[in-house]
C-alpha cells in the first residue's frame, strides 16, 4: 500500500457528516469517502466503515442524510468524527430536525441532502451506500470554504480505523 500513498496523499476531498435513523436508533459520523456517482439519474455514494456505529444503523435505514460543513465548523466535525455513538448521544449536542423519511438533518450544515438508499456496495472495509436525492437545502455557494480532510487531520477517530 505504501506505493499508493503517492497518489492518495495528494487528495484532499471535502468531508461530510452522514446521519442515519432506523429501529429507534440514530447515528452520525464524519466521512471522507463520498462522491456523486451518476448524472442521469443523479446519484451520490457515501462509504461507511463497517466498524462504525453509523454503518450498523444505516444497514437498516431507508434514507440517509449527507451534510457538508464549513471549515469553521470544526467542533461539529470533532463531535461526529472524534466521538462514537456507542458512548455519546451526538444529537443531544447538535441542532437537528427530522427530514424526509425520518432522516436526521443537521440544521447548521452548509449544504445537505436526504437520499433514499438504492444500493449497498461492499468495498473492502467500507460499504458504499448509493443514494437517490429526495430532499435538499443549505446556504448554497454563498457559504464559506468547505471542511476538507486536511482540516480534520487532528481529529482522532471515535472508532479505530484499522
Amino acid at each position: 500500500m505504501a506505493g499508493m500513498d503517492v497518489f492518495v496523499d495528494r487528495l484532499d476531498p471535502d468531508m461530510c457528516v452522514v446521519t442515519a435513523a432506523a429501529g429507534g436508533e440514530r447515528a452520525g459520523c464524519l466521512v471522507g469517502f463520498s462522491s456523486q456517482c451518476s448524472l442521469d439519474p443523479v446519484r451520490y455514494a457515501v462509504w461507511l466503515s463497517e466498524v462504525n456505529r453509523t454503518y450498523r444503523v444505516a444497514r437498516s435505514a431507508d434514507v440517509l442524510a449527507v451534510h457538508l460543513l464549513a471549515r469553521d465548523q470544526h467542533e461539529t466535525a470533532e463531535l461526529f468524527g472524534g466521538r462514537t455513538g456507542d458512548e455519546v448521544d451526538k444529537f443531544q449536542r447538535a441542532r437537528w430536525r427530522t427530514g424526509h423519511g425520518g432522516a436526521l438533518v443537521l440544521e447548521d450544515a452548509e449544504a445537505w441532502f436526504v437520499g433514499r438508499v438504492v444500493e449497498r456496495v461492499p468495498g473492502g472495509d467500507h460499504v458504499g451506500f448509493v443514494l437517490d436525492p429526495v430532499e435538499w437545502g443549505g446556504r448554497g455557494k454563498s457559504g464559506g470554504p468547505l471542511l476538507r480532510i486536511s482540516d480534520a487531520a487532528d481529529i482522532a477517530p471515535g472508532h479505530p480505523v484499522d
